[in-house]
């Protein structure tokens, strides 16, 4: 199992985004701590009383990310995760590319349908129209990726005979889909490499309207099912799975035996990658944090 170090989140409009740290310094001292991977999370123009009421507030994950990556050599660069309907599905291919062009091939493009019917209005995006528009995005991907000429025709957009270069270094980016529902799941197993399962429990679930998981013992069944299926699809690529470590845990309790005994837990269910963060709110405190939980966990 390989770990994704999450850049803290600031909730409220108190504190600043980077408060936790500049960057490309946390970045880059998780890469040296031996994780694996680096994640920003997207809220272009969330509502005021979520951000009020313990939202957090967000960069654009993929300038920032195409910013680490200038300052990394190894992470991979995961959007955890970006709103896929918000964008017309060329916009997001581009993005997507070129982190992956600046990169050298280490972007992951973590996607989701999204919930907050504040930022679908102040978008101008249909709510109700997100599982099409979704559906439309995992079809144009890959032609937009592939570097020759194609003809697309979406709910609001019409591609003819258009083509998109510089293609991306991966062949194809690795798309991970984030939720827990059914229609989630059977998106991953029919059409994406990776599965971003959301823990949290039924408060954050219920605002994300999402299924709740309830037990490692449940989200082993999901995985297991997720990947027969894909195997029943004809699929012989292993389908990743990322799972957020969310039990507190800081610097100072991070080498106790409960969270290695709970990693250890999750992999056997079938985690490939785990997602922590520090939920610090300065640097000397993420520092900090990064450095003890990779000489705990990463060593």
């Amino acid at each position: 199992m390989r770990f994704i170090f999450h850049y803290p989140e600031t909730s409220g409009t108190d504190g600043d985004m980077l408060d936790p740290g500049p960057l490309h310094e946390v970045a880059a001292a998780a890469e040296r701590a031996g994780f694996d991977g680096f994640s920003l999370t997207e809220h272009p123009v969330p509502g005021a009383r979520w951000l009020d009421n313990g939202g957090h507030q967000s960069l654009d994950p993929f300038v920032a990310l195409g910013y680490v990556a200038a300052a990394t050599t190894r992470l991979r660069l995961l959007t955890y995760l970006s709103v896929a309907p918000y964008r017309n599905p060329f916009l997001l291919a581009k993005a997507a590319a070129t982190v992956d062009k600046l990169s050298g091939g280490r972007f992951t493009l973590g996607i989701g349908t999204g919930y907050q019917k504040s930022e679908f209005y102040a978008l101008g995006v249909d709510i109700d129209e997100r599982n099409t528009l979704f559906d439309e995005i995992l079809d144009a991907l890959p032609l937009h990726w592939s570097g020759e000429p194609f003809s697309y025709k979406g709910l609001h957009f019409d591609a003819r005979n258009v083509i998109a270069r510089p293609r991306p270094v991966q062949d194809p980016i690795p798309i991970w889909i984030g939720g827990n529902s059914k229609l989630s799941r059977r998106r991953v197993a029919a059409r994406a490499q990776g599965w971003m399962p959301m823990s949290g429990g039924p408060q954050l679930v219920n605002t994300a309207r999402t299924a709740s998981i309830g037990s490692i013992a449940e989200l082993a069944g999901m995985i297991r099912e997720v990947r027969d299926t894909a195997a029943a699809n004809g699929r012989t690529d292993l389908i990743d799975v990322m799972y957020s470590y969310s039990t507190a845990i800081s610097a100072e309790n991070v080498s106790e035996d409960r969270h290695g005994e709970a990693l250890a837990e999750i992999e056997k269910a079938g985690v490939t990658w785990a997602v922590v963060s520090s939920h610090t709110s300065s640097a000397a405190e993420t520092l900090e944090f990064i450095e003890a939980f990779g000489a705990a966990h990463l060593s």
